[in-house]
């Protein structure tokens, strides 16, 4: 009978996205001196935040989209 490894099933995705969010976090403290721990912003501060991010995302996304319709 095949010996049945007992280390747990990684996700290579999941590894990879796990790292970038390490990386990105070490960028954001070294340019902000902080860490998302931080309490000196309001909730509505926050919101705007993530809103701006949620706008930048969508533009890199349209941008993408153009990139690939003038391709196919």
């Amino acid at each position: 009978m095949p010996e049945v490894s007992k280390e747990p099933v990684k996700d290579s995705i999941v590894e990879e996205v796990r790292e970038l969010l390490l990386n990105r976090s070490n960028v954001g403290i070294k340019k902000y001196n902080t860490t998302l721990d931080r309490e000196d912003l309001t909730e509505l501060e926050w919101r705007q935040h993530h809103q701006e991010e949620l706008l930048d995302a969508i533009l890199y996304n349209a941008r993408i989209m153009r990139i690939l319709k003038d391709v196919l």
